[in-house]
């Protein structure tokens, strides 16, 4: 029996938390290892308990969920977060992705929407809500007039293309390099090809790239 999916609540709202804590309690292949209630207890928890998922709210008092993601993804760099926020807004979605989120969900959603959300990022890959997948199409589909693109992904050669697509992903460099069967080394020096010839300075500008692209699916 494959084991279950380590969640770690971090919302500064019992109820919140509690209503969580019965939905993913509820799944067979889900449990809540812990709650927190701010974000520097987010952080010290995460250590300690070394969840799966971190389920984290940006808007809490004292350290920020931003905040606490950046710290966790520095010292835990294998624990997963998912932000939950109230907002749907591009400034939220990049700044969070930009600390190492894996997920951005919005607190409107279904319960359903939520549980899929999450195993999404379990996986391995990108979660985009719904609404922000459809902002950053249209952002998509204004670029590929401008012919920007396409011009600079058809300067990658096939072994950047698949490189950057593990990237988008979220796979660290060694499991790229296990993946594709070559060193640590030469992913680093592919990722700075592809940096380069794109134009890209972050994993956020990546991620944004690799969606308009059509390389990781909106389809979450």
């Amino acid at each position: 029996m494959a084991s279950k999916m380590r969640v770690l609540i971090a919302d500064d709202h019992a109820i919140v938390r509690d209503g969580l804590r019965a939905i993913l309690e509820a799944q067979p292949d889900m449990e809540v290892v812990g709650e927190a209630a701010g974000g520097q207890e987010a952080v010290e928890k995460a250590w300690q308990l070394k969840p799966d998922i971190v389920m984290m709210d940006l808007a809490m008092p004292g350290m920020s969920g931003m905040e606490a993601t950046r710290h966790i993804r520095q010292q835990s760099p294998e624990v997963k977060i998912m932000a939950l926020t109230m907002h749907e807004s591009d400034e939220y979605f990049f700044q969070i992705i930009n600390a190492g989120a894996s997920g951005y969900f919005v607190k409107g959603g279904s319960s359903a929407e939520l549980v899929s959300a999450l195993r999404t990022v379990g996986q391995g890959d990108v979660f985009l809500y719904p609404s922000m997948a459809k902002k950053l199409l249209g952002d998509y589909l204004t670029r590929v007039r401008t012919g920007k693109d396409r011009e600079s992904f058809e300067g990658l050669t096939e072994r950047e293309r698949e490189v950057l697509r593990l990237i988008a992903e979220g796979r660290t460099n060694q499991e790229i390099a296990d993946l594709l069967v070559l060193s640590v080394s030469t992913v680093q020096t592919h990722r700075a090809h592809i940096m380069a010839k794109l134009g890209l300075h972050s994993r956020t500008e990546l991620v944004k790239f690799a969606i308009r692209q059509g390389i990781i699916s909106l389809d979450s």
